[in-house]
């Protein structure tokens, strides 16, 4: 039985039990958006930040190229993706801690 499930089967049986479950969801949510903040500012920094400070960044060479070039063109690219997999595992964790993961 998942929480949603739990959560239901509250609201008839057992009232009591809503703010447990309430408080439950509202910790979930709230560390949910906290992430996802997170998240969003390392994305605004990566994809304005870099080439906002590219000229700066060019005195530094990265494999022969200039490394303001070099984040343009495929460092931030690769920055995003990573941020996509760390969303992604710390959602999953969060998720587990609240009983509300997906089942496999």
């Amino acid at each position: 039985m998942n929480q949603w499930e739990v959560f239901i089967a509250a609201l008839v049986r057992d009232r009591d039990q809503i703010g447990a479950i309430m408080d439950n969801l509202e910790q979930h949510w709230a560390e949910t958006r906290s992430l996802t903040t997170w998240i969003l500012i390392l994305w605004f920094i990566f994809s304005m930040g870099i080439f906002f400070f590219a000229n700066s960044l060019n005195s530094i060479t990265f494999f022969g190229w200039p490394f303001g070039f070099y984040m343009a063109a495929q460092g931030s690219l690769v920055i995003f993706v990573v941020l996509i997999v760390v969303l992604n595992i710390k959602q999953e964790k969060i998720d587990d801690k609240y009983g509300l993961a997906e089942e496999q």
